[in-house]
């Protein structure tokens, strides 16, 4: 095994008296492809900053080699001083690095290198940073999301481009079907601490599900050896002075180490606020058109969405997905055709554009648009803070301004707001930018089980695959002309029905007239495998079922004092109606792990 050529240990970070990181390593060898994952606001970016040698850590050991080159790509970079974007990607260049590097890079990344930086959109400053990074070929690669803003062309070049580089790298990203394709080992950051395994991040998520298993019955066997020694302390006063005195000194470090425990940060419980049904109809396009000067945008394309339909927008940037989008909800008028829409539409916008954000407005404010500290979800009043709860803020973050949040925080903001407002029309616009993985969880179970209609504009391959029902795409991907195909399924779907995946007898796209009814003949229930709020329910409910049991036999043994009802005939009827209402939340978790144990078994079985 190669020495590494970088290598972090035992990193302590504190900000605001709550720790970051608590004795995070991280190690690199040549060639090593790493992604490090773990909840928004977990320090991934941080511990990323301090391996660049941007940060430095209040504890702890950073190990660079010498002679080792090293390369960061942050998430907001600084063009200062640079009058062009070649410019600044040849500043990154080390004395004996090629120039034409960069020339090549910027053509495939679609820039000239004359752009000026301060005039760059979010994906072309997201290119251009690449670019720096990626010309000089350096050992080391840090890229902290280097997905964001790219169209899903670039994306693909990009994973071919970093397979066949010889530098190691660390990756930072959402995008599962990414890093499952750079990947070669994963680091979990998590409460402060990193674990490792040698698999890349397909691995990852079971690996991870079943390390929390096992903590979890750790834990509960630690629960039990205090209450075995508690039980001896009061009954065992037989034993000699001397091993008392070490037992009960044993006892208070099992004590310190259960209420010292901070278990995994909890799941978001959210569902989008129903507005009432619409119309079985919601958009129908009769050959519609739409053309600036000479560049035609979107030509002689129709389709029918009905309710329940969730159709993803995809292509590549300057395609026309935004405006397609635009004319299909009524905000632009096509140039020629028509758009009508259904009755009874109730839409809402997920935008995950930051910038309109007021950064000096409080969470509560943005929450409840400046009218109390109550907002209404789904027909109910809710209190500001147990609202944020549900998305993992806390209730002292009521009074928090906007911009102190990371970008995660903001875009799991933004997702709060709109989930309160009623729909029956969700449209969502790059919804998956800055969303840590279980967020991600939470936001497909809401469209996957959305009663309304969902259009969705997405880069993220595996959220369209795991999401959508139909795929709108450019006929002609590398040469938009305005023409659009529809596709049944999901996105890899859509690859098979075009021929970039053998798939015998896939069925040819639909465009026109005939594609106005084209919808998919898949379940919209139709899952693989359990979802990540499930499995936690699978896994909890014996638990919690057994300390129902506890307390039922408790009740029940206060109950059998024959004097009891005589002496308190309030308080017996008390005890029983606690105990009936005990026994029917028993046997509700118990029905809900059957199923969910049936169903579990089922879906095994299917993938086997």
């Amino acid at each position: 095994m190669a020495p590494p050529i970088l290598k972090l240990d035992d990193i302590r970070l504190t900000f605001g008296g709550t720790p970051l990181l608590a004795g995070a390593d991280l190690q690199i060898g040549p060639g090593d492809r790493i992604c490090l994952v773990g909840r928004n606001g977990s320090g991934k970016s941080t511990l990323m900053k301090i391996a660049a040698g941007i940060v430095e850590a209040q504890s702890g050991e950073v190990f660079r080699h010498p002679s080792s080159t090293l390369r960061y790509l942050e998430q907001a970079p600084d063009f200062a001083d640079h009058k062009t974007v070649r410019g600044y990607a040849e500043a990154g260049l080390g004395p004996g690095d090629d120039p034409h590097r960069v020339s090549y890079l910027l053509e495939h990344l679609g820039l000239t290198g004359d752009e000026n930086p301060d005039r760059l959109s979010g994906g072309e400053a997201r290119r251009a940073a690449l670019v720096r990074v990626m010309a000089p070929a350096p050992d080391i690669m840090l890229l902290d999301e280097p997905t964001n803003h790219l169209d899903l062309p670039t994306i693909e070049w990009l994973e071919g481009e970093l397979q066949r580089s010889r530098s190691a790298m660390v990756v930072i990203s959402h995008d599962r079907r990414f890093l499952e394709s750079v990947s070669r080992s994963t680091v979990w950051l998590d409460r402060g601490e990193t674990r490792r395994i040698k698999e890349g991040f397909g691995a990852f998520e079971a690996w991870r599900d079943k390390t929390l298993e096992e903590e979890e019955r750790e834990q509960h066997k630690l629960g039990r050896a205090i209450v075995r020694e508690e039980h001896w302390l009061r009954y065992g006063v037989t034993a000699r002075r001397k091993r008392n005195v070490r037992r009960l000194s044993e006892l208070h470090d099992l004590r310190a180490r259960f209420r010292n425990y901070h278990g995994p940060t909890g799941m978001l419980e959210a569902t989008a606020s129903a507005a009432r049904e619409s119309g079985k109809l919601v958009i129908e396009a009769e050959a519609i058109a739409k053309a600036y000067s000479d560049l035609r945008i979107v030509e002689d394309f129709s389709i029918r969405i009905h309710r329940g339909d969730r159709i993803g927008l995809v292509g590549p940037n300057g395609a026309g997905k935004t405006t397609l989008l635009k004319m299909l909800i009524g905000q632009l008028a096509p140039d020629s055709g028509s758009v009508r829409l259904g009755a009874n539409l109730e839409a809402t916008v997920l935008d995950q554009k930051r910038e309109a954000l007021n950064l000096d407005e409080t969470l509560e404010h943005f929450l409840t648009d400046g009218r109390g500290s109550n907002l209404l979800v789904n027909g109910e009043q809710r209190h500001v803070t147990g609202y944020m709860k549900d998305f993992l803020f806390q209730p002292e973050q009521a009074r928090t301004p906007i911009r102190e949040l990371s970008g995660g925080e903001r875009a799991r903001l933004i997702l709060a707001r709109n989930l309160a407002k009623p729909a029956n029309l969700i449209i969502l616009d790059e919804p998956t930018n800055d969303l840590d993985m279980e967020t991600l969880d939470l936001l497909q179970e809401i469209v996957a089980g959305f009663a309304g209609t969902v259009i969705l504009v997405s880069h993220d391959r595996d959220f369209l695959d795991r999401t959508v029902t139909s795929i709108v795409a450019p006929a002609n991907p590398k040469l938009p002309d305005g023409r659009w195909l529809i596709y049944a399924g999901g996105y890899s779907d859509m690859l098979a029905q075009r021929g970039s995946v053998k798939a015998g007898g896939a069925a040819k796209p639909k465009s026109g007239k005939a594609a106005s009814d084209a919808r998919t003949t898949k379940p919209a229930d139709k899952k693989s495998k359990l979802s990540y709020k499930q499995k936690f329910a699978l896994e909890t409910l014996p638990e919690e079922i057994g300390e129902a049991e506890n307390l039922a036999a408790e009740l029940e043994e206060k109950m059998a004092d024959p004097d009891l009802f005589s002496r308190d005939q309030e308080g017996f009827n008390r005890l029983a109606d606690e105990l009936s209402a005990l026994r029917e939340k028993l046997s509700a978790m118990e029905e809900e792990w059957l199923e969910l144990e049936l169903l579990r078994e089922t879906l095994e079985k299917g993938t086997s």
